[in-house]
């Protein structure tokens, strides 16, 4: 009875299977089933490709692993050795998931999935099969999964927390063009990739919400991230006892070096050029118009113009620091 070489009942998730009898006779039944392909490998190289359909082996549909075999001193037509490499051409799921920082070194937590195929059968079984030693689904997808991790965490490094979560979209396309074309130098297609979750820490996850709401620049967020720290290192060394004392340090940290700025009560606009000028001043240093000193206590915010109470620090129409 002739030897049959068939991939039977595979699983819906296995890419891949190896006839385990590497021990292969002339007249062999070689049955290939749709969405299959089988390789013959051996020696780390893809040799012989067969289709769908019932395959009777001879030296006629062999002629790579038979030219092979020609140029080995001693061979005759007996039994010859070759790995059989069943591969499925179905599109397959994979999940992928990882921890990344961005340029400023945020923590970040990644998971999503991704849809490949298998395009070039003779490649793949060179590249993973015999360059990566993957015989088996589990290898494929553990190698897979690892690249893929490995491509993300370098491709995130190159973007800050704002960008990698206001421009999702544009960062998983960049990444997905990286991975295809690896992705084609080793006979798969990408079909998809997707970023299904995103995460930071929590001091991140504050550092996020005050540089997009767009009420802090990326400074002043620093500024009070260090007042922050500065105030909870300054609780554990000194205890409740001391921190009437302690807190006497961080307005140190609140001012940025340099001469300390004028005192916003100090200050008034100029009615015509909008110069700020000490609220003394009977007229204006920069035009020479008279100044009238305000009797409702209202000054002018410098950047949209509305009258505003004259002590205060921020404008409650538009923010400006006043």
């Amino acid at each position: 009875m002739p030897q049959v070489i068939e991939w039977k009942n595979p699983g819906a998730e296995d890419i891949l299977w190896r006839y385990p009898n590497e021990e292969i006779t002339w007249g062999a039944q070689l049955i290939v089933h749709e969405y299959e392909v089988a390789v013959f490998f051996r020696d780390g190289k893809a040799y012989d490709l067969f289709g769908a359909g019932r395959h009777t082996l001879t030296t006629l549909n062999l002629p790579l692993i038979t030219g092979l075999l020609s140029r080995i001193a001693g061979y005759s037509e007996k039994p010859f050795k070759a790995t059989v490499i069943f591969v499925s051409t179905k599109v397959f799921a994979g999940k992928y998931g990882t921890k990344a920082q961005t340029t400023e070194l945020a923590p970040l937590q990644v998971h999503g999935g991704f849809w490949f195929k298998v395009e070039s059968p003779p490649l793949f079984v060179n590249e993973v099969v015999g360059g990566q030693k993957a015989y088996s689904t589990e290898d494929v997808n553990n190698y897979l999964r690892g690249f893929l991790n490995e491509k993300i965490i370098d491709e995130l490094s190159h973007y800050d927390l704002v960008t990698v979560f206001t421009r999702l979209d544009e960062t998983s396309m960049v990444v997905k063009n990286t991975i295809l074309d690896y992705f084609k130098r080793i006979g798969l297609e990408l079909t998809d990739l997707r970023f299904e979750g995103i995460d930071t820490t929590p001091e991140y996850r504050e550092r996020l919400f005050w540089l997009k709401s767009g009420r802090a620049a990326p400074s002043e967020v620093l500024r009070m991230e260090t007042i922050k720290k500065a105030a909870e290192e300054l609780g554990k060394s000194t205890g409740g006892a001391a921190l009437g004392a302690g807190m006497m340090l961080i307005p140190q940290v609140m001012t940025p070096t340099g001469p300390a700025p004028a005192p916003a009560a100090a200050l008034v606009i100029c009615p015509k050029c909008n110069a700020k000028i000490p609220a003394t001043s009977k007229f204006c240093p920069e035009c020479g118009t008279p100044i009238t000193p305000p009797s409702s206590g209202l000054t002018k915010c410098p950047k949209c113009g509305k009258m505003i109470p004259s002590t205060s620090k921020f404008c409650p129409e538009c923010g400006e620091k006043v």
